[in-house]
């Protein structure tokens, strides 16, 4: 399964294709989350889908299927963590997960977006931890739109180096990551210095 695989699902089921395939995602389909977005992103270049239903449809898949998990741990406590690890090779995703959570707490959310399998894992981890809704929320629905965001971008400009582009990136993520992460802290210091100015200018 690849980029075409993805392709032909659109072409046959439209919008839809996007928001099943990253709301399944955590069943272990082998595809990343990235390539699926991306190539949002590209057949939004190719014209078969426009734009806007194509980002947000895009985005509710990636929210959703992370919503489960976060649903299902904070009901079932650890049991639908053990229901995960049963799956191969699962276990050291957990274990890779529990630390990031143990380390980074509530921001575990924020980070774990950056790595494949975790993503879908540290939902379940803060929902058995109780976390309340309205603060997973504000944490995973605003990454994860920047998130889509970045990648379904990527996607439409470069759409025709995907597989090269979802390489480059498992294999230097750790850059990504704090790329990624500059340049959200570059951008809300630019809106509180704007923000700052225009008191500024208002109190003149």
């Amino acid at each position: 399964m690849s980029i075409d695989f993805v392709i032909n699902a659109v072409q046959q089921y439209g919008y839809f294709a996007l928001f099943f395939l990253l709301w399944l995602g955590i069943i272990g389909l082998p595809i990343p989350d990235e390539v699926v977005v991306m190539t949002g992103g590209f057949v939004v270049a190719l014209g078969i889908l426009q734009p806007l239903p194509a980002f947000f449809i895009t985005y509710a898949g990636v929210i959703i299927g992370l919503s489960i998990g976060y649903v299902l741990g904070k009901v079932m406590g650890i049991p639908s963590l053990k229901y995960l690890e049963q799956k191969k090779d699962m276990s050291k995703y957990t274990n890779q997960a529990n630390r990031l959570f143990e380390r980074f707490g509530s921001y575990s959310l924020v980070l774990g977006y950056f790595f494949p399998v975790i993503r879908h894992i540290v939902p379940y981890i803060v929902g058995m931890a109780k976390m309340p809704y309205s603060q997973y929320a504000l944490l995973s629905y605003t990454t994860g739109f920047a998130w889509t965001l970045v990648y379904f971008t990527i996607g439409k400009y470069f759409g025709s180096n995907i597989n090269m582009i979802a390489n480059f990136i498992a294999q230097y993520k750790v850059v990504f990551v704090a790329t990624f992460l500059l340049a959200g802290v570059l951008l809300v210091a630019k809106r509180l210095m704007d923000d700052r100015r225009d008191v500024v200018f208002t109190e003149k």
